[in-house]
């Protein structure tokens, strides 16, 4: 998977000519309005994609990756959202441009949608191994919705909260989370999309201003904390007084399976919900979606990162003792250096965070559910999504993040295939849209109705 990605990530840097290049213009155009077709503004579908891209992976993922692999983890986390972006331009191009609408002229995309559509044969029937790949990429999805959107993000809240106040049972976290975030899912994409609209830009702020104060307070470590990254991304060393070390492929493995637990770049989630979007054409919705990758492990993971290398070159003795061998306390741990306001800003980050991303993950369950069973069967597997929250909140332990990586692995590989087929299509049109000045320009081919029933 790392060969797979990595290499994909580099891949697509090439064919779409460097499209990291155009974040700028992308981050502008994240808040401007399309008058085109969509259910959900193009800064509403960014939204909804990076509430449920900056979740765990971005904090306690981090912690757990420099425990297994090191510092030099941080490098490789970063590195793959570096190179991430053109993989998630170029997977949110292929869903946009072979979204469909259902009988409610809602909008439906995605990797099944693209794989159904893009190998057409003249007849209008589509050959058994892209029906095939459309299958497994939902089927795989809806585990890994399972795991990552839900049980994991409620453990991780359980955890920090416990963390921070041991006086609250596991249970109660559970309850309380499966009501609130049933109240929303079961009101459809525009509900969830108007929650994160408002949640995501607070929620950003509030943790990024944590980590900066942080960096304030162990400025005189945050050189070395640099140095040490990288020194332990490229050469097997240990850290922090010999508590933790790691050689290279450790590091590159735990950087990379965490880098792409935080931006998702590949997986194939972001791009269910970018379909939703109103937007003129595949190409700008796809520059404002790959802003997420940015967004989520260039800026949040790399702050969490740096941080945390930094308090514990400052006082290795945190790890010393032996007793910090999960991510979720070695979180509350470093933030807990700030008088007072450090734990609150934490829980709050956390919560808001991990929510946020069982609201995302549970529309691109819904859509798979939708292309493999109809548009009956979503709400029995609305169900199933909270009451997996409620279970993952009560004890599954570091057991659901192994399963997650692997489910999303599976979910990765038809996605990431498909990328690769329909790479020079996506070449081409990038090429016209982006780099030839055609931005502004009306999508020719109109958007088929399909029976979801």
């Amino acid at each position: 998977m790392i060969v797979l990605l990595l290499g994909t990530h580099l891949y697509m840097t090439f064919r779409t000519h460097g499209i990291q290049r155009k974040l700028p213009k992308a981050i502008k155009m994240s808040t401007a309005q399309d008058e085109a077709e969509g259910d959900v503004s193009q800064f509403g579908a960014l939204a909804t994609a990076l509430a449920a891209t900056v979740g765990t992976g971005s904090i306690v993922g981090v912690a757990t990756a420099i425990l297994s692999g090191g510092p030099g983890a941080v490098f490789w986390m970063w590195l793959t959202g570096v190179f991430g972006m053109a993989t998630k331009y170029a997977e949110v191009y292929l869903s946009v441009k072979f979204r469909v609408k259902d009988s409610n002229g809602e909008m439906l995309g995605g990797a099944m949608y693209a794989w159904e559509r893009a190998f057409k044969r003249k007849d209008n029937s589509t050959p058994w191994w892209a029906h095939l790949g459309a299958v497994l990429f939902c089927v795989f999805a809806i585990i890994a919705t399972l795991g990552t959107g839900s049980a994991v993000q409620s453990a991780a809240m359980a955890g920090i909260i416990s963390s921070a106040i041991p006086a609250i049972p596991h249970w109660a976290v559970g309850l309380v989370v499966a009501i609130a975030a049933g109240l929303v899912i079961f009101g459809g994409v525009k509900s969830i999309s108007s929650v994160c609209e408002k949640l995501v830009p607070f929620m950003a702020v509030f943790y990024v201003s944590g980590c900066i104060i942080i960096l304030i307070m162990c400025g005189a470590y945050v050189p070395d904390a640099l140095v040490t990254i990288v020194q332990c991304a490229f050469t097997p060393r240990a850290a922090f007084g010999g508590a933790v070390g790691s050689g290279v492929l450790v590091a590159l493995q735990y950087g990379c399976a965490r880098g792409l637990f935080s931006n998702e770049a590949g997986l194939g989630t972001a791009p269910i919900v970018a379909a939703a979007a109103s937007t003129k054409n595949p190409a700008r919705q796809s520059l404002v979606a790959m802003t997420g990758a940015f967004w989520s492990t260039v800026v949040i993971c790399a702050l969490t990162g740096i941080s945390m290398v930094s308090v514990l070159l400052s006082d290795p003795s945190i790890l010393e003792a032996g007793t910090i061998s999960q991510g979720a306390v070695l979180t509350t741990t470093v933030f807990s250096k700030i008088p007072y306001i450090g734990t609150p800003i934490l829980v709050v980050g956390m919560v808001s965070f991990a929510y946020s991303t069982i609201l995302g993950w549970s529309y691109y369950g819904s859509r798979c559910v939708t292309y493999l069973f109809g548009s009956r069967a979503v709400r029995p597997y609305q169900f199933i999504y909270i009451v997996m929250g409620f279970l993952g909140a009560i004890g599954v332990g570091d057991m659901v993040w192994v399963i997650s990586d692997i489910g999303n692995a599976l979910m990765a590989l038809p996605n990431v295939i498909l990328i690769l087929i329909l790479s020079g299509m996506v070449s081409r049109e990038t090429k016209y849209y982006v780099f030839d000045g055609h931005l502004d320009d009306e999508y020719p081919d109109p958007i088929p109705q399909v029976d979801t029933k």
